[in-house]
């Protein structure tokens, strides 16, 4: 079976009606969440085919398949992410500085919690490398590894040269 769109999302779903559902899981990893077409198979064992919009990243939760209350549904596998809280401006355009010409995909949060870690004034997240935390620990800055199911996957930025 191939499926071309995504049919809504778990979490928008009443409490009352997720309890009736029987949802059958895909796992995916966070960087097959932007591929638009692929393979996947679920944890019952069916396989299925993906072809989806290009602007149709798929996110934790996605209902891929509603056959009454049966469902097909995307589970985030979590993953080691680097949570960076500068503590002042002055670190955080530092830390972008060293980290920029790396191009990693990074994502920004006002309330994103990380234990150890004051993340009071806001957080860099990215994939987890250990190039970058050599480079946090030689300027000083406070990070922490945490695993983590991302909702929105990391996708590089277009840029030019």
């Amino acid at each position: 079976m191939i499926i071309t769109a995504i049919e809504g999302n778990l979490a928008d779903l009443p409490a009352a009606e997720r309890e009736q559902l029987h949802v059958e899981r895909v796992q995916l990893a966070s960087a097959d969440l932007t591929k638009r077409i692929q393979r996947v198979r679920s944890d019952h064992g069916r396989e299925f085919g993906l072809r989806l919009a290009a602007d149709a990243d798929l996110r934790d939760g996605d209902i891929l398949l509603r056959e009454g209350s049966d469902v097909v549904a995307v589970s985030v596998v979590s993953q080691d992410v680097i949570v960076i809280a500068p503590r002042s401006v002055v670190e955080a355009l530092r830390v972008a500085h060293g980290l920029g010409n790396r191009h990693l995909p990074a994502q920004f949060f006002a309330d994103f919690k990380a234990p150890g870690l004051d993340t009071s004034a806001g957080v860099m997240v990215v994939q987890h490398d250990r190039t970058v935390t050599h480079f946090l620990d030689h300027e000083g800055t406070p990070y922490a590894v945490v695993e983590r199911v991302m909702e929105v996957p990391f996708r590089h930025a277009a840029h030019t040269h």
